[in-house]
């Protein structure tokens, strides 16, 4: 999900636009539990005692049941509610471990509160090793038609090394148990940079995940940051959780290059700049976030958005519960963009896509005056070759999107 903003814009008086893509919803809900922490993970999830299960879903019901109050006493308006949703979205963390008993009463309750589009795409997020055929089975009956299959590697000494517990083998038995069963959009994950990878064994890894044929693929490269625990001590310069054996930057980068050269020779397009699918197979709830439509987020750390606000919920899961037992909102923060801040997600959310973003369509949005502010910054970029223009259509060049945070920056 887009991050969190920082301060609002101090000056100007031009009000909030309305969002551009009104037509249809996107719905995230979080399962933050995890079976173990990956030392390379920086998502909002943590081992919980099993115990914590109903209670958590219990409150996903709850939040589900009392929206239009949480929104209310927050002073968000509750109009995105009416919003036909035509995109669901499990993930976590491990949403399989809540069972599919308790992830089907979620379905339901949200069913009954949105508008949900006939036809729309469903995804849950699958750990290899976590659901069995028949979790799989129940899981489709409910309406689930996409997974995706955080394989992150398929060399096994590569997945010990950052604390994953499946192996490639459960990866492949995943896959093609789900297409046994009628699953015909999956998508697999991997990573580049992991601990002991070498050119070699990323070969190997692409060769696997294409001889599983999946509709989808996810390459993205392991970030060094302060949140993820390996990603600490590689800053450390320590050698915990195998962090001596982080390959290069420069490993990385051609990582990233050779995996796009063969997917493009397989037949996938690459879409966004760590995303590739077959013709038609595009993650249509991801590409909301990029593309600034509106989605509602449920559960712990869940962040939303309606055009001209976003806003946070409890990140604690544990919190997250006793606010809702409480009978108090979930939410804890909300943030009203401001113009400047609505043009700035527009370019660096926006310019994730291939296809990058229409200035037609920003200035018709914000105003030709007001689009002009970031008019220097797009020249300077063009004529350093990171950005490139066509007729209206700006996007970022292949050649930048290993230094695309560093393009980014520029319109924040």
């Amino acid at each position: 999900m887009p991050p969190n903003r920082r301060a609002a814009w101090a000056g100007g008086e031009l009000e909030l636009s309305l969002p551009v893509r009104m037509q249809s919803l996107g719905i995230y809900v979080q399962v933050p539990f995890c079976a173990s922490k990956c030392s390379f993970c920086n998502f909002n999830s943590r081992v919980q005692p099993a115990s914590l299960y109903d209670l958590y879903s219990d409150a996903l019901g709850q939040e589900i049941e009392r929206l239009p109050e949480n929104f209310q006493c927050c002073g968000l308006s509750g109009e995105i509610l009416t919003i036909p949703a035509d995109t669901l979205y499990v993930g976590g963390g491990t949403p399989s471990l809540l069972g599919v008993e308790r992830l089907e009463r979620v379905v339901r309750a949200l069913r009954a509160r949105f508008g949900v589009q006939a036809g729309g795409e469903f995804t849950i997020e699958i750990t290899p090793g976590s659901a069995d055929a028949d979790f799989l089975a129940r899981a489709m009956r409910f309406g689930t038609n996409r997974l995706s299959i955080g394989a992150q590697t398929f060399e096994d000494h590569e997945l010990r090394a950052v604390g994953r517990l499946h192996s490639a083998s459960d990866t492949r038995d995943l896959t093609r148990r789900a297409r046994a069963l009628g699953f015909a959009n999956i998508s697999i994950d991997l990573v580049a940079g992991l601990p002991h990878q070498t050119r070699e064994s990323w070969q190997r890894n692409l060769e696997a995940v294409l001889r599983l044929e999946p509709q989808h693929i996810s390459l993205y490269l392991f970030e060094i940051d302060e949140i993820s625990r390996l990603g600490r001590e590689v800053l450390q310069g320590g050698t915990r959780y195998h962090a001596s054996a982080v390959p290069s930057e420069e490993f990385m980068a051609d990582a990233y290059e050779s995996g796009r050269e063969v997917l493009r020779q397989e037949g996938y397009t690459q879409y966004e700049i760590s995303n590739f699918a077959q013709p038609g197979y595009e993650s249509r709830h991801n590409l909301k976030y990029w593309q600034l439509a509106p989605y509602v987020g449920l559960g712990a750390g869940a962040h939303s958005f309606d055009g001209a606000r976003r806003w946070a919920n409890e990140a604690d899961a544990k919190l997250y519960i006793e606010r809702l037992e409480r009978m108090r909102s979930p939410i804890v923060g909300v943030h009203k963009l401001s113009p400047e801040e609505q043009v700035e997600e527009f370019f660096f959310l926006g310019l994730r896509q291939v296809e990058g973003v229409s200035l037609e369509s920003a200035r018709a949005r914000w105003g030709k005056d007001w689009l002009s502010r970031w008019q220097g910054r797009v020249e300077g970029l063009t004529q350093d070759g990171l950005l490139r223009m066509t007729g209206d259509n700006l996007r970022l060049a292949k050649t930048a999107y290993l230094v695309s945070n560093e393009v980014f920056r520029e319109f924040v």
